[in-house]
């Protein structure tokens, strides 16, 4: 049976140190462990959504926060994907996250996204391809680390 995507979801800028994104930072960590026995906190500061050319959104429905991403500034053409997280897959939910961060980062002039999970995570390894993001080399304090893999999409300005 084919689930029906989400039409309504929101997508909006949101403080990362607010209760509402607390509690969604913390869903992912847990998920995130249950997955790969990393929660990827070690990963995210959440100064890098404070940064200048970087953002955390929250997405809503119904009034209700259900997913979450952010985009940090690695350089002035590039930006990472960072805690991207919906609490329902396969509803169009974490499709609308990504939209808007890669709207955004257009905006702030980036040409580049770059992204990481790991190998064990075969959903968000499906989610990203989909997404149109292939896979490159591992990068940053990402290199070297097997169970890493990372991706890259190329921004049409």
């Amino acid at each position: 049976m084919e689930r029906k995507k989400y039409t309504n979801i929101q997508v909006m800028e949101y403080d990362i140190n607010s209760d509402i994104s607390t509690i969604l930072l913390q869903e992912l960590s847990c998920k995130l462990h249950q997955i790969t026995e990393n929660s990827g906190e070690a990963s995210f500061n959440k100064k890098d959504a404070e940064g200048e050319k970087s953002i955390f959104v929250v997405a809503i429905l119904d009034n209700e926060p259900i997913g979450c991403g952010a985009i940090r500034k690695i350089n002035d053409y590039t930006a990472e994907v960072k805690r991207m997280y919906a609490q329902k897959t396969r509803f169009g939910v974490g499709t609308c996250i990504l939209n808007y961060l890669e709207n955004r980062a257009k905006a702030f002039g980036y040409s580049t996204l770059i992204c990481e999970t790991r190998k064990i995570n075969t959903d968000a390894i499906a989610f990203y391809f989909k997404n149109d993001f292939h896979a490159i080399e591992n990068y940053g304090s990402y290199v070297g680390l097997d169970e890493a893999v990372c991706f890259e999409k190329k921004l049409n300005i």
